[in-house]
């Protein structure tokens, strides 16, 4: 029996196997081939038929185990060869995943294609500790930016931010933190709340809080790596332990 051809673009959620939704659940459950990233809890894979392919396709830095035209390519082959392909990103597809990208090649040749959101680790990392990205009478809006571009320079949406009233949450920005710093001083920003996450949602999360002038001295110290979540604004101070002026090592989680 020849199978049909699909794609199905699917976000896992931040961290933690629970946070995927009902809906990303089910469309593992109908799993012919599965490409999944680095950031993707391999626990999730359980949900997946017994006999399914299971293909990691994770990228990590410098390290990529398959270039994106690659994966867009294995994405098309397999749905051709296999029936229905999904791929399993971390986070939801399209903030900073490139989703659109696969989606959009797969069209191009007449395969059918959904998209299934998750929770972004932009909203949701941060959420869950407690820091509400908005807040009435705090912040009127947020920015999500990546903090290193394709050709690993800062992003120059960081200095468009740090002249905003804005929550600004920065992923991919962890080796550009003393960069995002000196932008920050530069706007007179120096005692403006920060929080970094680290593996947020995962059962080694590390936090550290403070402002913008002791951060970087407080992630060193932590030992501080990606992935990580900044997130740089008032709504940091509406965290209890920060409101509690508990600003220094003790708040790290592990």
């Amino acid at each position: 029996m020849t199978k049909t051809s699909k794609i199905t673009l699917v976000g896992a959620g931040p961290g933690g196997t629970d946070l995927i939704s009902l809906r990303g659940l089910k469309a593992l459950a109908k799993a012919d081939v599965v490409l999944y990233d680095a950031l993707v809890d391999e626990e999730l894979l359980q949900y997946c038929p017994q006999a399914v392919c299971k293909i990691f396709v994770g990228k990590r830095a410098s390290n990529h185990a398959y270039r994106q035209e690659e994966i867009n390519q294995m994405l098309v082959d397999y749905a051709l060869s296999h029936g229905h392909v999904v791929r399993l990103k971390g986070g939801d597809p399209f903030v900073f995943g490139r989703g659109f990208e696969e989606i959009d090649f797969a069209r191009k040749f007449d395969i059918p294609t959904e998209v299934v959101p998750g929770i972004s680790s932009a909203i949701g990392v941060p959420g869950l500790l407690g820091i509400p990205i908005t807040n009435r009478g705090t912040t009127e809006s947020f920015w999500v930016i990546t903090g290193t571009t394709s050709r690993g320079e800062i992003s120059r949406d960081v200095y468009a931010a740090a002249k905003t009233s804005a929550t600004v949450v920065i992923l991919m920005g962890i080796k550009k933190l003393g960069e995002i710093v000196t932008v920050y001083k530069k706007e007179g920003k120096g005692d403006l709340p920060i929080a970094i996450i680290q593996n947020g949602a995962m059962p080694d999360e590390k936090i550290v809080m403070g402002d913008i002038c002791s951060i970087e001295k407080k992630a060193e110290e932590l030992y501080i790596g990606s992935p990580a979540v900044i997130v740089v604004g008032n709504v940091v101070a509406l965290h209890e332990a920060y409101k509690e002026k508990i600003t220094n090592n003790e708040l790290v989680h592990v």
